[in-house]
């Protein structure tokens, strides 16, 4: 089995991923930077000026790749990665309540406990786990269909079970 990195070690791997990043964005400065120099002293004619042109813009893509590349890697995600520890659970008594929390949720499931005549939707947002329990509607269908309109999130996120922490 293979170990699982500790967030210190997945930190200083992220730091040595930028750092490599940055280096390699310095270079490719100064590689189009050499490349400008060479063109003037080649001159603006012939098929090797083209040839130049073409490789100095791809350098000038690349390097604005890496910068955009890096700025992301650097910046906090709106989706969070979740290395805190487990999901907090927010057990939600009114569905006004479960509904402005779970908008545009990244997963909805819902179970239905038909001895209780009630069901139990959970939606999985930004690291928490947000419960509701209600009522037992007629008609899994039209529910689900309901609860995609509800809370803004596609069918297909939406699954009959339960989200549990693991």
């Amino acid at each position: 089995m293979t170990k699982k990195p500790t967030k210190d070690e997945a930190f200083e791997a992220l730091d040595f991923i930028i750092n490599v990043l940055k280096e390699h964005e310095k270079d490719l400065d100064r590689l189009v930077a050499e490349l400008g120099k060479t063109t003037e002293r080649l001159g603006g004619t012939g098929e090797l000026s083209e040839k130049i042109a073409k490789v100095e813009e791809r350098l000038s893509t690349i390097q604005s790749e890496i910068s955009n590349l890096i700025s992301y890697i650097s910046s906090p995600r709106e989706a969070p990665v979740y290395s805190h520890g487990p999901a907090v659970i927010v057990r939600c008594k009114k569905w006004e309540d479960f509904k402005t929390l779970s908008t545009d949720a990244e997963t909805v499931s819902f179970l239905f406990k038909e001895a209780e005549r009630t069901f139990q939707i959970d939606a999985l947002k930004e690291g928490k786990v947000l419960t509701y329990s209600g009522e037992f509607p007629q008609d899994t269908k039209l529910f689900k269909i309901w609860i995609s309109r509800e809370l803004n999130v596609p069918e297909e996120k939406i699954l009959e079970g339960v989200l549990a922490i693991g």
